[in-house]
C-alpha cells in the first residue's frame, strides 16, 4: 500500500499508489458540482436537505436498507430519533453521529455504510438523529449527542448483550462526537464508557482554520464559503472569539483523559488542519491518537465509488473491531 509510518507509527500517509485514480474523481466531482448551485448561495436548508434526497449534491441519494430500525431514546427535549443496525454477531456497539455541517443529514442516509460496518466489525450501530440547524442552533445538536451517549451507556448491556462501547463520526458528526466525550468527561467521567473514538475528517475550531481559510471557492463537497456557511447555521450572532469556546471548538478545550481516537482526513480537505492540529493536541494531552492522511482524497471521500474509499471502509471496520476485542 506505500504507506510511509511516522512517530512510534501513529502517523500514517496513505493512498499514493491510488493517487492518479482520487484525483482523477476529484476534478470529475469538481466539475459536476460547479454547475450546481451553491449551498451558501442557496441559503434554503429545507429546500437542500430536499435536493440531498433526491440526491442533488455531492452523494447519491440514500438508500434505506431492511436491516436498519428506526427507534426513539429518551432526551432533555424529548425522544431522539435513533437508526439501529445488529449484525448477527454483536462484540460492541458504536455511536454513530452523522455529518452534514450540523444543518443536513439524518441517522438513516448512510444505511449501506452502517450496515456495512456493523456486519465488518461485528457491532451494533446506533445512529443519532439530532436536532439540526438553523431550526435548532448550538447547543441542541450536542445536547441531543450527549443525551444519546448516556442513554447508551446505561442501556447498552441490556440492549445488546455488552457494554463495549465505540463513538464515531464524520465531518461535523466527528466534532459532535469529540464534544459528546468532553461534556461526559466533565459530567460524571462517563467518558470512560467509551473504549475509542473515530473521528473522520472533522471540524473543530468554529473560527476556522489556516487551511479552512485559505482553501477558497473550489468545491470539492467543501469550500471555505461552504463552511463558513454550515458555522454560520450552527452558531448565529457569534463572533470569531465566541467560536473559540472550547464548548464549541473542542480544539480549544482540555483534551486529558479520553479514549483513544483514530483520525482520517485527506490532503484535499479544506478541513485537512483540523485533524492535523486536532490529532497532535489529543496525543499531547496524553491520549492515544493515531492519524492518517490520504493523499488526493476530498472531504467525504470514504462515500465515493473509488478505490480509496473501499480500504477506508476496511480499515475504519478494523480499528473499531479491534477497539471491543
Amino acid at each position: 500500500m506505500n504507506d510511509n509510518r511516522g512517530m512510534n507509527d501513529a502517523i500514517i500517509t496513505t493512498g499514493q499508489d491510488l493517487a492518479a485514480e482520487t484525483r482523477a474523481f476529484n476534478e470529475l466531482l469538481a466539475g459536476r458540482l460547479a454547475k450546481e448551485p451553491q449551498i451558501h448561495e442557496v441559503d434554503d436548508p429545507p429546500a437542500t436537505r430536499a435536493a440531498r434526497e433526491r440526491g442533488a449534491g455531492p452523494f447519491p441519494a440514500p438508500v434505506r436498507l431492511p436491516e436498519g430500525i428506526n427507534a426513539n431514546v429518551p432526551g432533555r427535549a424529548g425522544p431522539i430519533p435513533v437508526r439501529v443496525f445488529t449484525p448477527p454477531q454483536v462484540d460492541g456497539v458504536h455511536l454513530h453521529l452523522h455529518g452534514g455541517g450540523w444543518t443536513l443529514g439524518s441517522a438513516d442516509a448512510q444505511d449501506p455504510l452502517l450496515w456495512g460496518l456493523a456486519r465488518a466489525a461485528h457491532l451494533a450501530v446506533v445512529s443519532v438523529g439530532y436536532r439540526l440547524a438553523p431550526e435548532h442552533p448550538y447547543p441542541a445538536g450536542p445536547d441531543d449527542c450527549e443525551d444519546a451517549a448516556r442513554w447508551l451507556t446505561a442501556q447498552a448491556a441490556a440492549e445488546f448483550g455488552t457494554g463495549r462501547l465505540t463513538i464515531g463520526g464524520e465531518s461535523a458528526g466527528a466534532h459532535l462526537a469529540v464534544l459528546t466525550l468532553l461534556r461526559l468527561r466533565d459530567r460524571g467521567g462517563l467518558q470512560r464508557a467509551f473504549r475509542a473514538a473515530h473521528l473522520a475528517f472533522g471540524a473543530y475550531d468554529a473560527s476556522l482554520t489556516p487551511s479552512a481559510r485559505l482553501w477558497g471557492e473550489r468545491n470539492l463537497v467543501l469550500s471555505t464559503p461552504v463552511m463558513s456557511w454550515f458555522w454560520d447555521q450552527f452558531l448565529p450572532g457569534l463572533d470569531p472569539e465566541q467560536r473559540r469556546d472550547p464548548g464549541i471548538s473542542p480544539l480549544y478545550a482540555d483534551l486529558r483523559d479520553l479514549p483513544a481516537a483514530r483520525f482520517i482526513v485527506g490532503t484535499q480537505d479544506p478541513l485537512l488542519d483540523d485533524t492535523l492540529f486536532m490529532a497532535a493536541r489529543w496525543r499531547a494531552a496524553g491520549n492515544t491518537a493515531d492519524l492518517e492522511v490520504v493523499a488526493e482524497a476530498a472531504h467525504g471521500f470514504q462515500a465515493f465509488p473509488i478505490t480509496i474509499a473501499e480500504r477506508e471502509r476496511a480499515r475504519h471496520a478494523a480499528y473499531l473491531a479491534a477497539a471491543v476485542a
